[in-house]
């Protein structure tokens, strides 16, 4: 067979060929550009997201810098607040203060609608203070000092009026339990440091006047009861003689003389008064340069002398 027959065929097979692999190679190429296409729309779609969240973030970002600006005002608002309410609260409890040593006074705060609601804050508010302190000293004469030593004072001259006693012992025996507490929670020689001044001459110091409002309940039978089987009770009073400022060990002697001279309340503690009383302490301060606090020493221990004659 001449070349001239069998050459087309040949070249009509490599041409089949080349065809059929030119049909592969377009296909392939379709559909890389249509991946490729893909591809530059799901780049658009998430340079798209990415702009939305860019600008989500930069209006999130103002958003807090907004609500951090206006949380900063409420806060100042607050404090603000807080301190015309601390101011306001300081004078008109001084002002009640004063006037509460009237009995008249004390008589028409307690048959006011309030009086539960006032002695229920007032424990609270103490409370709340002697747990601030925490060791250190607010500074003196600060319209919180005067509010709290002020609702103290208002307590003491309520209890220094028989229905004022009554209505503690009866009504507000949380109050006299916090003040309790308190007595326990303020550190030795603190209290002599928390001084506010008044219109009195003397400055007047927490402890004080818990004491003298808790010397005052207990000259109410049921009152001296009450807080005289408050648990820890006596321990309190020794550990409260070991303080260094004399008004407080004063009082603390005056509440001792209480409970000594109320034979039925003594006999409830006596094995247990007896064998803890710091007898060398209340020596000690019978001879003291304070001359009220040697005075009361004295007589406390010419009581506690009558005391163990009789009982012997």
């Amino acid at each position: 067979m001449q070349i001239r027959d069998f050459l087309p065929r040949i070249l009509n097979g490599e041409v089949l060929e080349s065809f059929q692999k030119l049909k592969v190679v377009e296909k392939n190429l379709e559909r890389k550009e249509q991946e490729l296409e893909q591809l530059r729309m799901d780049r658009e779609h998430f340079r798209a997201r990415l702009e939305t969240v860019q600008a989500d973030g930069v209006r999130e970002k103002k958003e807090k810098l907004a609500l951090r600006q206006q949380l900063n005002e409420v806060k100042q608002q607050l404090l603000q607040q807080a301190e015309y309410c601390t101011e306001m609260g300081a004078a008109a409890c001084t002002l009640l203060w004063g006037v509460s040593s009237s009995e008249e006074a004390v008589r028409a705060i307690l048959g006011g609608d309030k009086a539960l609601k006032f002695f229920s804050i007032t424990g609270q508010t103490m409370e709340s203070f002697v747990k601030s302190l925490d060791g250190d000293v607010k500074e003196l004469r600060s319209d919180e000092n005067q509010f709290v030593f002020a609702l103290a004072g208002i307590v003491t001259n309520v209890a220094a009026v028989a229905c004022g006693r009554e209505f503690l012992v009866s009504s507000s025996q949380v109050l006299l339990d916090t003040m309790l507490q308190l007595l326990g929670d303020l550190k030795p020689g603190q209290c002599t440091k928390l001084k506010v001044y008044g219109d009195n001459e003397n400055a007047a110091v927490l402890c004080t006047l818990i004491l003298m409002t808790l010397y005052n309940v207990s000259i109410n039978l049921k009152g001296l009861e009450y807080i005289s089987q408050s648990p820890g009770f006596l321990p309190l009073l020794w550990w409260l003689l070991s303080d260094p400022d004399a008004e407080v060990c004063l009082h603390v002697l005056r509440l001792i003389q209480s409970v000594v001279l109320e034979p039925e309340v003594f006999s409830k503690s006596a094995s247990e008064f007896r064998s803890s009383l710091p007898l060398q302490r209340i020596l000690a301060m019978a001879q003291s340069r304070n001359s009220r606090l040697q005075a009361v020493a004295q007589e406390l221990l010419e009581d506690l002398r009558a005391l163990e004659q009789h009982h012997v």
